[in-house]
């Protein structure tokens, strides 16, 4: 693996968003010089360890979206830039109008728009999809591409279910347009199907069934997910082995969250807010070794916030002597500033992961994840505390460095073939 100076395509489910449109924005900030590069997690690393990642000025974005106003329209719509970030670049936004969406409201509730792909059934929604990675591959003139899923949450699915056990039974589903598969699966299988890495920064089910993780290993594709692990949970994965590590026992922990965007209105129906609520439950036994029998979480949609969400913890411990003492967090965070910067740095991994070689669940970015997946859900448990989740990410980065080293770069290998040329 060597240094790469070609453009990377970034398709996003759910371009129109908050989230998105804040990370596109970002890129092309970036590339004018007009921010610095606070929040993005990878910036700060050695460049021996991140040197081979595509730069960030070479991301190109498109993608889809059920509404579909161009990305400067959006933008305005989910007041998250400031009036001069958002005059800097309105022009690159406007240039960028979201792709009709594969959509199916019996997943998708409280979130309408009339800019839905014209597909008949799943298979036909599959090679829409997959077209659309093509043409974008070609009009950018771009070899490889990324799909990311921002899109809204979707109703809970029982992952057990034998559609979704085997590749076999998944494609019989697709063939027989079955009611169990939604669109987030639709855009996972595409996405493989398109030989493209995938991440699933959302709560939905997708790229985590059996049958996905099995194609994408034959396919040679990545995948990683799922659940933007951005606010309150990772406060959490920060908070708790710390707990842990003196021996602090927690007697409870009560977390509430208020937000108002897109995402907020979308998990304001029960359906949804399950499939949420499940991402971010099991993050606290799993990290101290013990059922906390009163882990509470509650999430509301409030619309005054907009994107600016609230997160209150309430930790009631008990330590030496039995005696109870509590700590109190009271986060005040910007959904889309703590999210967009990490959605970008998982394009970049994966890129990098598949440039490597490698293939299916990649364990190492689980410290961008609620949820992050594992190679054998059956017999391993994933991890959640956060420096051991970097100490992963470290390491996987450093052993692909190592390999590195010694190999030349891109303009090295053109030199020389140059002058190997001229010799001839």
């Amino acid at each position: 693996m060597m240094k790469t100076n070609s453009k990377l395509g970034v398709m996003i489910v759910g371009v129109g968003g908050a989230v998105a449109s804040t990370a596109i924005a970002g890129v092309e900030l970036l590339k004018k010089g007009s921010i610095g590069t606070e929040g993005l997690p990878l910036a700060a690393m050695p460049e021996k360890l991140v040197g081979n990642l595509t730069d960030y000025e070479n991301l190109v974005f498109a993608g889809w979206d059920m509404i579909g106003d161009d990305l400067a329209v959006a933008a305005t719509t989910h007041n998250v830039l400031t009036l001069q970030h958002f005059q800097a670049v309105s022009e690159q936004l406007g240039s960028i109008k979201p792709l009709a969406a594969v959509c199916n409201s019996a997943f998708c509730h409280n979130i309408e728009g009339k800019n839905a792909a014209a597909a008949a059934n799943h298979s036909l929604c599959i090679e829409t999809i997959r077209e659309d990675i093509r043409r974008f591959k070609n009009e950018q003139g771009v070899e490889r591409v990324v799909l990311i899923n921002l899109a809204s949450t979707e109703s809970f699915i029982d992952k057990d279910s034998p559609t979704f056990a085997t590749l076999e039974n998944f494609e019989q589903a697709i063939y027989d347009n079955s009611a169990e598969i939604s669109p987030a699966m639709l855009y996972a299988y595409a996405a493989v199907g398109e030989g493209v890495a995938y991440g699933n920064f959302t709560p939905s089910v997708a790229g985590d069934i059996p049958a996905l993780v099995r194609f994408a290993e034959e396919r040679g594709v990545p995948l990683a997910g799922k659940d933007g692990k951005t606010g309150q949970t990772f406060i959490k994965t920060v908070i708790a082995p710390g707990l842990k590590s003196r021996a602090l026992k927690v007697d409870g922990w009560f977390s509430t969250n208020i937000l108002g965007n897109r995402d907020g209105l979308a998990l304001s129906h029960p359906d949804s807010l399950k499939s949420k609520i499940t991402t971010k439950g099991s993050v606290l036994d799993d990290i101290l070794g013990y059922k906390v029998e009163d882990h509470l979480v509650d999430i509301r949609y409030y619309r005054p916030r907009g994107d600016n969400k609230e997160a209150w913890d309430n930790i009631d411990i008990i330590g030496f002597l039995g005696q109870p003492m509590q700590l109190k967090i009271n986060f005040l965070c910007k959904d889309s500033i703590l999210a967009a910067p990490l959605v970008i740095e998982i394009a970049r991994l994966l890129d990098y992961a598949q440039r490597c070689g490698e293939a299916g669940v990649q364990e190492q970015l689980s410290i961008f994840f609620k949820l992050p997946q594992v190679a054998n859900e059956a017999t391993m448990r994933p991890e959640h505390a956060l420096h051991v989740q970097e100490q992963m990410l470290l390491e996987w980065l450093t052993a692909h460095a190592e390999k590195t080293d010694n190999k030349p770069t891109e303009n090295e290998q053109a030199q020389s073939a140059a002058a190997a040329s001229e010799k001839i």
